[in-house]
Order: C-alpha cells, then structure tokens, then sequence
C-alpha cells in the first residue's frame, strides 16, 4: 500500500511538473537566446546592461527576462510568486510601439489576469498605452508588469517598492537613480538595453568603461552579426553605405562621440576571458607604462604553443613612488610563480624615457627600479602607429581568430582599450592610455607569427598541446 502511494505521489508530482514548464514556456515558446542574450540571462549581477546596435536582439532579451520574472519561471535566477516589475521606455510612443509590443510579444493572453489601460482600451491593448498588467504566476500568485515613461518627470518614480526594472534604452540619470532606490530593499535588479545614439554619456564613463571594475555591474556587446535573423544581404548593403562613427553605434553598439575608437576590432565578450592556471612555461615577460603622479601600468604576458597572448595580471596605481611599485610587483610575480634569474631578479620591458634623469633626481627610473631587484629593459619600440597595428592584428588574428586574450581582473586594461578613441587629427588622444602603451610595448617585441621559430622541444610540447585541445573538442561535442 505504501509503495503504491509512493508511486502515485511520484507520479503526481511528475505531472505537475510538466504542466509547470508547459506553463511557463507557452507564451514564450519563439524566443531561443543566442550566445550572447543568454549570457545576460545567466548573469547574476543585479545591475545589467546590453549595448546593441539597431535589431541586434536586445529589446528582445530585456522583454524576455521581464516576463520570465514576472511569470516565475526564470531559467537562471530565484523566483518569486508576486513579482513587481517596471518596464521604463523613453515616452509613451515610444512605450506603446516598442517595449509594450515585445512584451505582449512573449505574454499568452490566458495568463493575463488583469489589465490598466493609461489611453485606449483593454479590448486593443497593443494600440493603447498600458498602465499595467497583471500576471497569472506559474506558483499560482499574481505579479505585475508597470510601464513607465521618462517624460513623466522623476516623480512618477517615486513611492513604490520593486523587483526589477527594465530600461528599454538609455534613462536619464535621475530617473536611472530613483529606480535604483525603488529595488533596494527587496534587493531586486535593473537591466537596461540600449544603443548609445547620445554619445559619452554618463553612462559610458560610470557603466560601460568600469564594468570590470565593480562585481555587481555586467555588460555585455551586441551587433548585427549576433542576429541570426537580419537578412547577410542588408547588413552588407548598409554597412557600405554608414559613415564610421554611425556604425559603431548602429551595428555595433559602441559609444560614439570621440573621433572614432581605435581599437573597434575589441570585442569584451571575445577577448575578454575568465582567469585560470596558466602553465608556467607560458610565462612570457613584464612591461611597464612608469608613473609616479600620473598611473604606473604592469602587466604579466604569457603565451601559449600557438603563439596566443594572454595578459594573466594587472598593477595600476598612481601617486606612488618606485619603491611602492616595486614591492607590488614582486608581491603578484610571487602569486603567479613568476620565473627570475638566478639572482632571485626579476626582468620587465619599460618606456625607454625612464632612462632621463631629471635636474631633481640623481637617478632615473630605470636604475631605481634595477636597485630593487627589477631589471627592467628600455629598449622597447615606441612607434605608435606601427605598436597600433600590431595590437589590432593580435586583436583581429588570422582568420577572424583572436590572438589576444584578457583576463577579466586586468580591469583597467579593458577600460582603455574600449575608450581609446582617435583625436582631431591623425593620433588617438592621450588620454587614458597608460596600459595601452605598455601594451604596444610588448607586443612590438614579439617576433612575427611566421618567424617564430621553435626548438625540438617547444614543437614537441606544440603537438602535445593540440592534442590536448582536439580531445577536449571532442569531449565537448559527444556532450
């Protein structure tokens, strides 16, 4: 008898739990995330943000993640019976033919429990204005979508607790911040998708340079290669016919506004990976952009058997002297393991200006930082253009397959490689350039993919290498 209504109960669960995802997955049914939508799916930071070209899928995904929220059945986060979520577009016509669109897009009308209409009527939502909508939960509560437009002035904000808001394209900062205070004490999330039209704004130099640099803030980059739906044909034909400047912001989703980026072949999703144990025969060397008021940048550079970079750490600070430099550079060498001469010294490229001695310093930089065990080499190429070439070729590979890869702690490398941006003239600006010109540096010293040439053991260590990597190809596709 017992194990019969075990059996049964098993049985019932099985049941309901089918009919819970049937539920959940109805009115969302079309929607199958793409690499980088998902991505921002998976993404736990409570702070979220897409920077898309036109039609390259990010209305869609902040649509997608409402409703999922607001239905219970979010795929990769907690969730709620009674979820409260706002949806803020630009203004109202903007609200009504976009957002509210991608929203009832994904919203089964049998899951609709009630519905506010701001203008027009119940009967013809998709041509009204919505109010707000309330949502049968696959837990069997209620939650509610709200809309909300910028033009409704900061006021209209104020007053209610929230799980989650959505940012169908870029909000004026103080709406951006009174929605932070609306989902504080339920500790809830913001997501915005946006393509940046405006230029530099606030929200390029608070969000999309400094996402590596605050654990709660995720980004990620989108553009019309990302859609698998944009017909091959139009996004040639109208690539051909944008100026440069347009189509960074709407292809590729990049912030304009500066004379053009330099480094428009960086892409963060691609080249920006998460740390992991580097072998330490990869370990290359050091360069170093020096500084004392103005920023020191260092970098650790190893390379793999196929010539691949990797820059495995980061030590930016300024307003320090040698002697503070030189002990965090021992202290992250010690973390890495990092290799020295028989004397226990450590090597490291450096700007070749380190060598003047200034009529206030017996001692230039150079020597100061020999004297603390740093024997650093100035002998470095500084040509500009050329230092540029070679940093977008590593950027771009052989191929369309990248050479260079970041890991995502050398958060101010990152920071300047997506910022950097040509002058009026034919030079980028000088301006936050500190690792960027370390860099060049390094990659200047290295020798040409073909005249790399390579000893009896480095080839053998190469095959190994590639065997390695086609096992674990093909562990990945049997899986």
């Amino acid at each position: 008898m017992k194990e019969n209504t075990e059996k049964l109960l098993d049985g019932l669960i099985r049941v309901e739990r089918a009919l819970r995802e049937r539920l959940a997955a109805d009115g969302l049914r079309s929607y199958k995330p793409t690499v980088k939508q998902e991505a921002f799916h998976k993404s736990l930071c409570r702070s979220r943000w897409v920077f898309g070209g036109n039609r390259s899928g990010k209305s869609e995904c902040g649509a997608a993640e409402a409703v999922w929220l607001a239905r219970g059945c979010h795929p990769y986060r907690p969730n709620k019976p009674d979820a409260d979520v706002w949806v803020v577009s630009l203004s109202a016509q903007v609200q009504r033919d976009v957002a509210q669109r991608k929203i009832l897009k994904y919203i089964s009308k049998n899951w609709i429990a009630d519905a506010v209409m701001a203008a027009g009527s119940r009967d013809r939502m998709d041509s009204g204005v919505i109010d707000f909508i309330s949502i049968k939960n696959v837990s069997g509560g209620t939650s509610r979508i709200g809309f909300r437009n910028c033009e409704q002035g900061r006021e209209k904000f104020q007053g209610v607790s929230l799980d989650a808001v959505w940012f169908d394209e870029e909000p004026p900062r103080e709406i951006y911040e009174e929605c932070r205070m609306r989902v504080m004490d339920r500790k809830g999330g913001l997501w915005c998708t946006m393509t940046p039209l405006k230029g530099r704004t606030w929200v390029y130099d608070e969000i999309y340079l400094n996402d590596k640099n605050d654990p709660g803030l995720y980004a990620v980059e989108m553009e019309w290669a990302d859609n698998p739906h944009l017909d091959r044909g139009e996004v040639e034909s109208l690539t051909r016919i944008m100026g440069a400047e347009e189509l960074e912001s709407r292809r590729y989703g990049k912030f304009g506004g500066g004379g053009g980026l330099v480094y428009r072949e960086f892409d963060p999703s691609v080249h920006v990976i998460e740390p992991f144990p580097l072998p330490r025969e990869w370990y290359d060397n050091i360069s170093i952009d020096p500084g004392l008021v103005n920023p020191l940048s260092a970098h650790w550079y190893a390379v793999d058997y196929d010539g691949n970079v990797y820059v495995a750490a980061e030590h930016y600070e300024a307003g320090k002297d040698v002697a503070h430099h030189s002990e965090r550079i021992k202290a992250v060498c010690k973390g890495l393991g990092w290799h020295t001469d028989s004397k226990g010294r450590i090597t490291a490229l450096i700007d070749g200006a380190a060598q003047s001695r200034s009529l206030a310093a017996s001692k230039s930089v150079c020597e100061l930082f020999r004297e603390r065990g740093i024997l650093v080499n100035p002998r470095v190429d500084k040509d500009l253009f050329s230092g540029i070439q070679r940093v977008k070729s590593y950027l771009r590979g052989e191929g369309g397959a990248p050479r260079l890869f970041i890991f995502s702690s050398c958060a101010n490398l990152i920071r300047e490689l997506k910022g950097y941006a040509w002058g009026d003239g034919e030079t980028p600006k000088k301006k936050d350039d500190h690792a960027l010109d370390e860099l060049r540096y390094y990659l200047a010293s290295r020798p040409k993919a073909r005249e790399e040439a390579k000893s009896g053991i480095a080839a053998d260590k190469e095959r190994l290498y590639r065997e390695i990597r086609r096992e674990r190809k093909q562990m990945t596709n049997d899986k």
